[in-house]
């Protein structure tokens, strides 16, 4: 079975080292907060100014002026700073996030990404994501594998306008993880109960497969 939002979120956690400063972005990834191994200080920023977010709140905790970048309400953890984005922005181009997360609609076998521009609708920009991909330290992508028709989202070449150029070190996909080495996408570990011929069937890049590939352990 393919795993779902939360279970791609899961994954990502177990990637997570004692001491980093995370940034996560829209989407799938903002649910990595919920899945912080216990015991580990991991310091999640928010580019909209937040250092320090906690995981999202219950609905007796919600906060309408605690939001992330994302819009959605968040809580904060003892020892938290607040301050304008300039100084957020200051943080990620010097260069302090050790790992951002972020979602995307297509990935390519050398590390491209394109994240920002949807077909057909009005975008004004790529937003704080070109700063990310090109200061942040580690760049984990969280996506589903196919869109709505089935076709490959981890490419050649992308076809959409670019966010970043090989930058993207490992993705988390609904059917596996993977890093991206030498232009190609390495399997690493296969979704529970997702076949090497279903990830073959839903990855256009080059993909290396080496020896015996282990399912998750979530």
């Amino acid at each position: 079975m393919a795993l779902d939002k939360n279970g791609i979120a899961k994954r990502i956690a177990q990637e997570l080292q004692d001491g980093y400063y995370v940034n996560l972005g829209i989407g799938i990834p903002t649910l990595v907060a919920n899945y912080i191994p216990d015991g580990m200080d991991v310091t999640l920023q928010s580019e909209n100014g937040l250092l320090g977010i906690g995981p999202f709140p219950t609905k007796d905790k919600v906060d309408p002026d605690l939001i992330n970048a994302g819009k959605q309400t968040v809580t904060y953890v003892d020892g938290s700073a607040f301050f304008d984005s300039a100084e957020s922005f200051a943080m990620i181009r010097g260069g302090h996030v050790d790992l951002t997360v972020l979602g995307a609609f297509e990935v390519t076998e050398n590390g491209d990404i394109a994240s920002w521009k949807v077909p057909g609708k009005l975008i004004k920009g790529m937003g704080g994501a070109m700063d990310l991909v090109a200061a942040a330290k580690n760049i984990i992508v969280a996506m589903r594998q196919t869109d709505r028709d089935g076709n490959s989202k981890l490419l050649k070449e992308c076809t959409l306008p670019l966010t970043g150029v090989n930058c993207v070190k490992k993705i988390v996909t609904d059917l596996g993880f993977y890093e991206v080495k030498d232009g190609a996408f390495v399997l690493l570990e296969r979704a529970p109960g997702v076949s090497i011929e279903d990830i073959k069937n839903a990855t256009e890049g080059n993909l290396v497969i080496e020896g015996d590939i282990p399912e998750m352990k979530l």
